[in-house]
């Protein structure tokens, strides 16, 4: 059981790398976007971005992956709010 969680935790630390890195490169998107935030969702990629998803592991399929990439746009999405509304760093 060790070598397994061992495993599981390299993932994890992969994941959490390409996890910070998604959010950083939808929040270059929500600054390009005419609507950003939550009002300018786009329901029909975020369907074409799970369906690529799923096609690319099965085993989990849309229904799994729905609910966790809902999960992950929600946070960059957060995260794009909260840096929007920050004060700007001054020198």
């Amino acid at each position: 059981m060790p070598a397994a969680r061992d495993a599981i935790d390299r993932v994890d630390a992969a994941l959490a790398v390409l996890l910070e890195r998604r959010a950083e490169l939808a929040g270059t998107i929500q600054r390009l976007k005419p609507v950003g935030g939550f009002a300018g969702r786009d329901a029909a990629r975020e369907r074409q971005v799970v369906a690529e998803m799923a096609r690319r592991a099965p085993v989990l399929g849309e229904a799994r992956l729905a609910p966790i990439m809902n999960a992950v746009i929600e946070a960059g999405l957060h995260l794009a709010e909260e840096r929007r509304s920050a004060p700007a760093e001054r020198d």
